[in-house]
């Protein structure tokens, strides 16, 4: 008997952990259906795949999360299908050759520490701006849905208990679209080839969306995913394999209607942080996935979301990463990148950065 309480105990633990990571992945994903020309059945479809794979391949609950730079910019600018399938095959194949040939070490080696928090803090910034937008057309639900989420970050703080804030949210703007515009009817997802992006989608996505993609897939979603597999799971996993199983989700997935995607240190600390130790919990939150994308998918079960809902959540993943841009070792640079970004675009403000650093370390250099 005790055994078997055990057991379903960690079972539960697993379910909750399952959904750790949520509160990344459906803001960006939904929030780039809503605005862009993101299919949000295919897109989900791939998520709830990957997450199953990963859980297998890996034995942890390996994160499988939206490129957040390429979520920021579809989500402020409306991006085409075709921009996002370049951008997401660019990285692919880039990703997969660097793991291949074991690069990865030498090229993430050049992209200083406060770069990456510059890129974060801007993407944070454009987040930012974005929701407000969202939050300015619906201020009563988006009131409600802050406050939500406020109540349980204060429950996790004070008593331990999961952040769930993300389902609620959704289960009570589901609720009050069905109240008030009745049930949507249920449609299959279907997926097929998309065409292949054309030479100026490539051009275009290869500055506005690969360029700031790039110091977060070599810092966030490599090295600190595999420091912090190492650290909370004693699972030893190279960066350069990270590599190869983000450029094998992206070119395979991206064709065919998948939303870019990577892996996360801060995915992996999330489900953790709900309750998850093994890759059950990413199979659990795989096949929900999978659900909701072959079920809830649709353009009209979409509609039914109150536009304050999406301005809520991606408030929360606006700050969350500005907070992340600002454990910073050089506030100027990374502050006047992040202006630059909020400006102009990103692509601009990463190779300001990558300039300034270069010319204060040769500055250094000539001190010594």
């Amino acid at each position: 008997m005790v055994e078997l309480e055990k057991l379903q105990n960690r079972i539960l633990h697993e379910i909750s952990g399952s959904m750790g990571n949520f509160g990344t992945v459906l803001p960006i994903v939904l929030g780039a259906a809503l605005v862009s020309q993101v299919d949000l059945g295919p897109a989900l479809l791939f998520f709830g795949l990957w997450y199953i794979v990963m859980g297998i391949h890996y034995g942890i609950p390996m994160s499988v999360e939206p490129m957040k730079a390429i979520g920021a910019i579809a989500i402020a600018e409306e991006l085409t299908s075709g921009e996002l399938a370049a951008s997401g095959m660019i990285l692919g194949a880039v990703l997969l050759v660097l793991g291949i040939v074991r690069g990865f070490e030498r090229l993430q080696g050049l992209i200083p520490e406060s770069v990456v928090c510059g890129v974060q803090l801007g993407l944070g910034l454009i987040l930012l701006r974005t929701a407000l937008g969202f939050i300015s057309q619906d201020l009563l639900f988006s009131s409600v849905s802050i406050g939500i989420v406020v109540l349980f970050l204060a429950a996790k703080s004070q008593r331990g208990l999961p952040d769930l804030s993300t389902l609620v949210v959704f289960g009570v703007g589901i609720g009050y679209g069905v109240l008030t515009r009745g049930a949507p009817e249920i449609q299959t997802v279907s997926i097929g080839l998309l065409p292949l992006p054309d030479l100026t989608d490539f051009l275009w996505s290869g500055w506005h969306l690969v360029l700031p993609q790039i110091p977060l897939a070599l810092t966030n979603a490599t090295v600190a995913a595999a420091l912090t597999a190492q650290d909370l799971f004693k699972k030893r996993i190279e960066p350069d394999q990270l590599c190869i199983t983000m450029g094998l989700m992206n070119l395979i997935s991206v064709p065919f209607g998948g939303f870019p995607m990577c892996h996360g240190a801060g995915g992996l600390a999330a489900h953790r942080r709900f309750g998850a130790k093994t890759g059950l919990a990413t199979v659990i939150g795989g096949v929900v996935l999978l659900f909701v994308a072959f079920f809830f998918a649709s353009p009209e079960a979409l509609a039914l979301l109150p536009i304050g809902l999406f301005g809520a959540l991606l408030l929360f993943v606006a700050l969350e990463l500005a907070r992340c841009g600002l454990k910073t070792d050089a506030p100027l640079l990374t502050g006047s990148m992040a202006i630059l970004a909020l400006l102009t675009n990103v692509g601009v403000a990463f190779l300001f950065g990558i300039l300034m650093a270069m010319a204060q370390r040769r500055r250094s250099i000539s001190y010594q």
